[in-house]
């Protein structure tokens, strides 16, 4: 079994996979241009490189963790320096298209690329859920990478154990599964910021959203978004001094492009980008003030403040 890997792009999620393989006692080959990045790998006891190249040289398996908009140009620069059997892994949030592409580009070369989707966001103390697509082989080859970094799961009925790590089908799966999963958590957002505004805005003004929130937690609508939210309520109800204005990474809307493809109706993540949309223009309101500290919280996203 190969243990030793190569990790390209070490930000906040980044540094924390690189930490999952090093608490299973993984060889962590990585790079990342960042000095304050370069020093943490060095705690972490990583082998830190000075260059892609010479990462790609040292490692039978490389994982990107890196923007989508830089997947190609490091990919550009690793490719004359690829040997055949290979294994890149994008475990970033590409556009399922192009993982499609790179995927057929690299197996040209005898290299094989697995499209994989992360959730968790920056905080994910007991690991990741993660979604594969890709040759089957090589899942099969580096699944233990995987299961190394996933979150655990209960035991099923036979009482074996399993983690949040799955294969879900060829190229472009992995980051096809993760882009519906972003969809899906838009409209989740919305739907708990505009129930919390409406307890705070309606009728009996100014509930405790606190206590709602903790007491939801038993609740058929109880999630980790639920559990979040009651840590921005604990912290503060009135969210008076968070822009209402939510960014977005564009997989909402790739959902709804590719649910428009297959003549799929998506009425409700539709809403929520629309409403994501619309709080740019007129600076939101209660709603979108918890969705844009829901995604703060969660992933990092900067939030905008009024002053």
């Amino acid at each position: 079994m190969v243990t030793t890997i190569g990790l390209i792009g070490a930000g906040r999620m980044g540094m924390q996979i690189a930490q999952r393989w090093r608490e299973k006692d993984f060889t962590v080959v990585a790079y990342d241009p960042s000095k304050e990045a370069q020093n943490h790998l060095k705690v972490l006891n990583c082998v830190v490189m000075p260059n892609v190249v010479e990462l790609v040289d040292a490692v039978p398996v490389v994982w990107l963790m890196v923007a989508q908009d830089i997947v190609d140009g490091v990919l550009k620069e690793m490719m004359p320096f690829l040997r055949q059997g290979m294994i890149i892994i994008d475990g970033g949030n590409s556009n399922f298209n192009d993982s499609m592409r790179r995927a057929e580009q690299l197996n040209k070369l005898g290299v094989s690329f697995l499209d994989c989707g992360v959730s968790g966001g920056i905080i994910a103390p007991q690991g990741f859920s993660l979604m594969i697509g890709g040759d089957k082989n090589a899942y099969e080859t580096s699944k233990h990478f995987f299961d190394a970094i996933a979150a655990p799961l209960q035991k099923d009925e036979h009482g074996c154990s399993h983690s949040a790590s799955a294969y879900v089908g060829p190229s472009g799966a992995g980051h096809y599964t993760k882009m519906v999963h972003n969809g899906i958590e838009y409209a989740l957002m919305e739907a708990y910021g505009e129930g919390f505004q409406i307890l705070r805005e309606g009728r009996f003004k100014n509930l405790d959203l606190q206590e709602i929130s903790r007491i939801w937690q038993a609740a058929v609508i109880r999630s980790e978004l639920l559990n979040l939210a009651h840590e921005i309520f604990a912290v503060d109800q009135t969210l008076a001094n968070v822009s209402g204005k939510v960014d977005q990474t564009g997989m909402g809307q790739w959902t709804i492009e590719e649910a428009k493809k297959q003549h799929i109706p998506v009425k409700l993540i539709e809403d929520a980008v629309h409403i994501r949309n619309l709080s740019q223009a007129t600076g939101g309101n209660f709603a979108t003030k918890l969705v844009a500290m829901l995604r703060h919280t969660f992933g990092g996203h900067a939030v905008k403040k009024i002053n």
